[in-house]
């Protein structure tokens, strides 16, 4: 992808990542190395996530790569911290990790419903906690919580997903009143039906297109580069007065 705008303001920043190492993510973390930011992300897939950085390896800073269960809190918050210490106080959070798997409601166990909200939600909340401390120092900072179309359009194969999701709204409303005066700015991010490759492969069938063409006003698939492009201007300080906003970019489905 050639990117039509440089944001001067990106350039330097420190910049972390919930789960980049696949789909959106990996999109995040190659898209803000090419505007020059100071990348750091954690995901599970170190194959996949190594693949990344040998193809950012031009970029003025190379993504740093931890690999980290976002479930287990505390080697998350000792990735983070490590980030500070290594790289530098991060000006911008992409809550981006989460996964979409399709479950029966009737099905739900307790076991289950906590996965859920371990991987969905609680990893995200605690990130921001401890990623705004380091905002804080700075005099200000864009969190962008990614969140989903899903539960907006009542899908009913994933309700505990959109339970979450939907969830993150809630955070990013309540952060950006708590911390506006701090110049801290925190959105949400909504994106459509976006064509990853596990999107494509698993998800993506006969049914599914007809629904994008009867759901959505433009003909265009979403891609992980159009959730990029938003998340680039909503860290840079041309969007310095933009917060405790939705920003949906569905082709026009919700």
């Amino acid at each position: 992808m050639n990117l039509k705008t440089s944001y001067s303001s990106l350039k330097d920043k420190v910049v972390f990542v919930l789960g980049g190492s696949t789909g959106i993510g990996a999109t995040l973390v190659e898209e803000f190395a090419k505007q020059g930011s100071k990348v750091a992300f954690v995901g599970r897939n170190e194959e996949a996530s190594n693949e990344l950085i040998e193809s950012l390896k031009e970029c003025s800073f190379v993504p740093k790569f931890y690999k980290c269960d976002i479930t287990d809190l505390k080697s998350l918050e000792a990735v983070i911290e490590e980030v500070i210490k290594s790289i530098g106080d991060m000006s911008v959070l992409l809550n981006n990790a989460a996964n979409d798997e399709r479950h029966e409601f009737l099905d739900t166990t307790h076991e289950y419903f906590d996965w859920e909200y371990q991987t969905n939600l609680r990893p995200h909340v605690f990130t921001a906690k401890a990623v705004i401390k380091s905002m804080i120092k700075l005099g200000g900072g864009s969190v962008i919580n990614v969140g989903s179309i899903g539960w907006m359009r009542k899908n009913e194969k994933t309700i505990l997903y959109g339970v979450f999701k939907s969830s993150l709204h809630g955070l990013t409303h309540g952060l950006a009143k708590r911390f506006g005066k701090d110049r801290i700015r925190v959105n949400t991010l909504v994106p459509g039906w976006t064509m990853t490759k596990k999107q494509i492969e698993v998800h993506l069938d006969e049914e599914g297109e007809k629904k994008i063409k009867e759901g959505q006003c433009l003909p265009d698939k979403v891609l992980p580069e159009d959730i990029a492009n938003a998340a680039l201007f909503l860290a840079s300080d041309d969007s310095k007065m933009i917060t405790s906003q939705d920003i949906v970019v569905d082709g026009g489905w919700t």
